[in-house]
């Protein structure tokens, strides 16, 4: 038997993938699905493709498409979650830092460069009209790294997702000074090259199941309480996070989303330029529409 492998953030918007790998629907085809967390955000994961140590990767649009332009032999095989991510700022709990306005020195603490937290920091940078040139950026590898260097009394700024982040904001490990959210889709599935050619359309098969378990998830009226109890977060959070999230539940895209999404990424310094969309997407799988 085959083993397909998939990797994504140990998050609450990957529970669909959780749930497939519970069901294992290509197993009657020779294949075992294979799902790994990974902490470190999109930079690893992208890194992780490259390398040929995962199949499939849940990863941030941005950061797929920051490293397709430098190289990455993947292809989107469609969006994940349709909905904008929203990222907390944060800094550590005792710091005189109490509003965006506050920061003196441009220092943000990231996962990688070339993640989401980065990235993201490069938008955030653009919309307070700060310096680039005056950022500075310290790698500390995932959520539990960036709480590291604030025990340790850094000052640096951390973005991450704002209701993973929450437990840490309600105990006084993190103070929650602002919010970002990304101007366009936050998650898209991404495989590559390598296992397109190896698996061809059983990828899509398991795209296709993924979308309706997100279907079946987002209709399920227990979700909020499932969400809660299999991550650990407050109910109460998940379900404001439910009200502005909305999975994918089709293999469509719009070549226009796409295309505003990435002359806004070229704005903010992230792209060099807007790529064609038929060098990135798998098009032989996937509905394009205007």
């Amino acid at each position: 038997m085959k083993t397909l492998r998939i990797i994504g953030v140990p998050e609450h918007f990957n529970f669909p993938f959780r749930l497939l790998e519970k069901e294992q629907p290509l197993a009657d085809q020779g294949v075992k699905i294979e799902w790994t967390d990974e902490s470190r955000g999109s930079g690893q994961m992208n890194l992780a493709l490259r390398n040929g140590e995962s199949d499939l990767a849940i990863l941030l649009t941005e950061s797929f498409l920051k490293d397709f332009e430098a190289g990455n032999p993947s292809k989107m095989i469609g969006f994940h979650v349709a909905t904008p991510l929203i990222w907390g700022i944060h800094v550590r709990a005792n710091s005189s830092i109490d509003t965006l306005a506050d920061v003196g020195e441009k220092k943000l603490l990231v996962s990688r460069l070339g993640s989401g937290s980065h990235l993201m920091g490069l938008a955030l940078a653009k919309r307070e009209g700060w310096n680039p040139d005056e950022l500075s950026f310290e790698i500390v590898g995932n959520m539990d790294g960036a709480k590291a260097a604030m025990d340790a009394g850094h000052e640096g700024i951390f973005l991450w997702e704002k209701y993973t982040t929450a437990p840490m904001v309600k105990n006084g490990t993190m103070k929650r000074i602002g919010e970002i959210p990304s101007p366009w889709p936050c998650f898209v599935m991404v495989a590559s090259d390598e296992a397109l050619e190896e698996f061809g359309s059983l990828i899509f098969q398991l795209r296709d199941r993924v979308y309706e378990l997100s279907a079946e998830l987002m209709e399920n009226k227990d979700k909020s309480h499932t969400l809660a109890s299999f991550y650990q977060l407050d109910q109460a959070d998940v379900e404001k996070w439910l009200d502005q999230t909305r999975w994918c539940s089709s293999a469509k895209v719009s070549r226009s989303e796409l295309e505003n999404a990435m002359e806004a990424m070229q704005e903010l310094g992230i792209l060099k330029t807007p790529l064609s969309i038929d060098l990135f997407l798998a098009t032989d799988g996937l509905r394009i529409e205007a």
